[in-house]
């Protein structure tokens, strides 16, 4: 086959691409190494920036979200017994969107399947080829098979696992990474949330996170060490823990139920540089990973695909490389100040077994700030909301 542009991997960031590009009539393929149900089933991150829903409008897919989606205005920090909230509409004029990961990816396979995009699951051996020159192509293995797809250019969008990645290894890809010394417990229940937004709680026991999917679908987390293991935990267990770590106004009002979903989940943060090789790029979670502090690793990825489609629809429309030669540089920008929220916020609410009295009171203080001072709001609302692409 021929194709203008192979796109390996088919979660979000590789699906939007597709679906930006279908919409200026740029012909995509889309290559994953496992099928659809594998890649719905997986549980993933809800908390959308306002940059990224209106890239989901742009693409055409935004309907559903907007329809079943939570508008949040604002969330708390919780502290010393107390709550702090961050009002994003009065100190952004901008909001966030709660909307499952999961649901996003369904709208965006069901609308490549009625354009009656080309998607090949269950590929093996997917390798992309000579992308350091002008006529790049991916092999792969299908039923026994190998095929082979020439293109114009290379989307890795397959993740830190992922083939693309693994391409560039040995090409002057350089890796940025810190190992943060403890993971989230986390659970998904089908109980209405805690709270109406939105709770990062810095607590003595540790951190804690109420978040959620819909009015009857809750997502919660607890900070545990690293190895920790979920059969440790019973749903009791995890219900008892949590409330422990929040106020106990919030806490009273935690709604238990079984858990869908028990998962420990290891946080660290992760750059590789630089994200374009000739005529490959590596988008999202194949380039960099944040801790999930700051609700940043599928908005990231959605900028990655912002600035990768305006190169190739500049391509597209006069040849011009100016564009994709850009993509890294500008999207790297990006990513390394929303790296530094995502530390800076796992820095703020977390206990570290390394912390001495002095960094737990630089934390109180740092919180206090936060608590007073309306410019240090002010900085966390502008980070939460999503820098400008």
């Amino acid at each position: 086959m021929r194709t203008q542009v192979a796109i390996i991997g088919s979660g979000p960031s590789g699906l939007l691409l597709s679906a930006l590009l279908d919409q200026i009539g740029v012909d995509t393929v889309v290559i994953d190494r496992v099928d659809r149900d594998y890649i719905l089933g997986r549980i993933r991150a809800g908390v959308l920036e306002s940059g990224m829903t209106a890239l989901l409008d742009q693409a055409g897919v935004g309907a559903r979200m907007h329809r079943e989606g939570l508008v949040h205005d604002g969330f708390e920090l919780s502290f010393g017994g107390r709550l702090c909230r961050i009002d994003l509409k009065a100190l952004t004029g901008k909001n966030v969107m709660v909307y499952g990961q999961t649901e996003l990816t369904r709208d965006l396979m069901d609308d490549r399947e009625a354009r009656s995009g080309k998607t090949i699951y269950n590929a093996k051996n997917v390798t992309p080829h000579d992308f350091d020159g002008a006529k790049p192509y991916v092999t792969y293995e299908l039923d026994g098979v190998e095929h082979r797809l020439d293109c114009d250019f290379i989307a890795g969008c397959d993740g830190y696992h992922g083939a693309s990645r693994a391409a560039v290894e040995g090409k002057g890809l350089r890796h940025y990474e810190k190992i943060y010394p403890f993971g989230w417990l986390g659970v998904l229940a089908d109980v209405p949330p805690a709270h109406d937004e939105l709770i990062y709680a810095n607590h003595t026991r540790g951190f804690a996170l109420c978040s959620q999917r819909s009015k009857v679908r809750s997502r919660y987390y607890v900070q545990v060490p690293l190895d920790d293991k979920v059969e440790a935990w019973s749903d009791d267990a995890f219900w008892d823990e949590l409330r422990r770590r929040l106020p106990d106004d919030v806490a009273e009002k935690v709604t238990t139920g079984p858990s869908i979903e028990k998962s420990i989940a290891p946080l660290r943060s992760y750059v590789a540089e630089p994200l374009r090789f000739g005529r490959m790029f590596l988008v999202g979670d194949a380039g960099h990973i944040v801790p999930p502090t700051g609700a940043k690793g599928l908005n990231l990825a959605a900028s990655d695909v912002h600035y990768l489609f305006e190169g190739l629809r500049d391509f597209y429309a006069d040849g011009a490389m100016s564009g994709v030669e850009a993509y890294s540089g500008r999207a790297l920008a990006r990513i390394w100040k929303a790296e530094r929220f995502s530390w800076l916020m796992t820095t703020l609410l977390h206990r570290f077994p390394t912390s001495g009295d002095f960094d737990l009171r630089i934390q109180e203080a740092e919180l206090d700030y936060i608590a007073t001072s309306e410019t240090a709001r002010r900085s966390i609302a502008e980070n939460y909301i999503g820098l400008p692409y």
